[in-house]
């Protein structure tokens, strides 16, 4: 049905006021303003004067909170509670239109509801879309400017699969409004559901209206926002290695964790010449697009670089602090990179401004003494000696990024240690399994002071905590 039914029936049944109704009445003034004797009405003028203030005052409220939703979800279900509140209503549901690039099919929608479960928000998306009134709204040509049923049991045009679903979730009526881009185009819609037969106010449906407009303005941006955050979090998840290769003698597991505003991270595990298998961490000092496209570029030259020549990573990391210097300038890195023989169990190790590998054995946890160096594209020239490690056999080297130090919080002394103390507290099924003590690390780190940590190398002493990534290889 596209036309929406007539509001103009004082049947409110099952439409809870928030605030008591106050009459908005267009006769005019009277013009008799002595005082209000015991056969004289009040003066019309002051009620709708109050009524205004009213009004002003519960818009003001609700836009402030709205605004103050950080994230998509947020808002959409602050949108939802605040037209529950204008209506009188229990539940809602408000749905989205899924962006084209996803690939998902036109038409698609995310919804997310508000009093209702997850089974009964499943069960509004069984609603025919020619019935359901939040998909009418998006999907007609003509863009339509409210749907209401005052009663979904006996409204004319429904799908009976729509009043099935009503009857089974409850619903007596219902209204939706449209959400709409600043111009005129539906990209959403809101559902309200009522308990009971009934129909909202024109006064409630104007201030809803109302409301919307600037609603549908800051889910827009947090929509947007998301969209982006996901595009960049794809892009993100595709510079780095999409699995672990398979190497005889070494058992490797990785672990990354994305900081909001932090700058990016990358790891890298790559079989070489000879038996060999090159191990590497790298993380920037800047955050945003750039920068991770900067550490994607830093990955494929360290990657180049580690064919060539990975049996001698301080030549790794020479050649690749002069890329940087060519193609990178003003953008410094740390890295560490390290070539290991899984049947020698022999590891060298070469650092760039990175924190030291942990060595984890049977009732030890050690860092590996690397020499402190600058990190890359930071000094003229970078110079750095190399560190030779005999492992024994069973023992686990870990490599990670200053983010991991940031969510131990405290000096960097106090970050190491506490690093360490997590290490040691590790179960011996734990210690023996690199993917199990990987969780283990995260579970006893979750990350509560990390701001205040100092830096590994004066890189990022922003105070803002980047990726997080745990490299761990343990040797049979």
């Amino acid at each position: 049905m596209s036309t929406p039914p007539s509001w103009t029936s004082p049947k409110v049944a099952g439409i809870h006021r928030p605030f008591p109704p106050v009459s908005h009445t267009p006769t005019p003034p009277s013009r008799n303003t002595g005082p209000a004797g015991p056969g004289r009405p009040p003066d019309t003028a002051e009620v709708r004067l109050a009524g205004w203030i009213s009004d002003l005052t519960v818009l003001q409220e609700l836009t402030e909170r709205i605004g103050r939703t950080s994230t998509l979800r947020e808002a959409v279900e602050e949108t939802l509670r605040a037209g529950a509140r204008l209506l009188g209503a229990r539940r809602g549901l408000l749905a989205l239109r899924g962006p084209h690039e996803t690939g998902r099919p036109p038409g698609a929608e995310r919804l997310i509801g508000l009093g209702l479960e997850r089974a009964e928000l499943g069960q509004w998306e069984t609603v025919p879309r020619a019935s359901a009134c939040h998909t009418r709204l998006i999907d007609d040509e003509e863009p339509l400017r409210e749907i209401g049923h005052p009663d979904l049991a006996t409204a004319d045009g429904l799908h009976p699969r729509h009043r099935a679903v009503a009857a089974g979730t409850g619903c007596a009526a219902s209204y939706a409004l449209p959400l709409t881009t600043e111009a005129g185009d539906p990209f959403g819609a809101a559902l309200w559901l009522f308990d009971r037969p009934g129909q909202p106010e024109s006064r409630q449906r104007r201030l809803l209206a109302r409301y919307l407009r600037h609603a549908a303005g800051h889910i827009a941006g947090r929509r947007e926002l998301a969209h982006a955050r996901e595009a960049l979090a794809v892009v993100r998840d595709g510079l780095l290695p999409a699995r672990l290769p398979r190497v005889a003698g070494v058992t490797l597991a990785a672990r990354q964790r994305t900081a909001p505003r932090g700058g990016p991270a990358c790891w890298d595990v790559l079989p070489l010449p000879d038996g060999g298998l090159g191990l590497a961490v790298g993380a920037a000092s800047e955050a945003g697009p750039a920068a991770l496209a900067a550490m994607g570029r830093l990955r494929a030259g360290l990657r180049a670089y580690a064919v060539m020549e990975g049996e001698d990573p301080v030549a790794v990391l020479s050649d690749l602090e002069l890329l940087l210097r060519l193609t990178e300038p003003g953008r410094p890195a740390t890295a560490l990179f390290g070539y290991a023989e899984p049947a020698t169990r022999r590891l060298v190790l070469a650092s760039a401004g990175h924190p030291p590998p942990l060595v984890l054995g049977e009732g030890h946890a050690t860092y590996a003494e690397t020499a402190l160096s600058a990190p890359l594209n930071m000094l003229s020239c970078w110079e750095a000696p190399s560190v030779e490690l005999e492992l024994a056999p069973g023992e686990t080297v870990l490599l990670y990024t200053e983010g991991l130090l940031r969510r131990v919080g405290g000096p960097l002394d106090r970050a190491f240690a506490g690093l360490r103390t997590a290490a040691l507290s590790a179960p011996a099924a734990a210690r023996a399994d690199p993917e199990a003590l990987l969780d283990h690390l995260l579970r006893a780190l979750p990350g509560g002071g990390g701001a205040q940590a100092a830096g590994a190398s004066g890189v990022g002493a922003s105070g803002v905590a980047g990726d997080t990534v745990l490299l761990a290889a343990r040797f049979d």
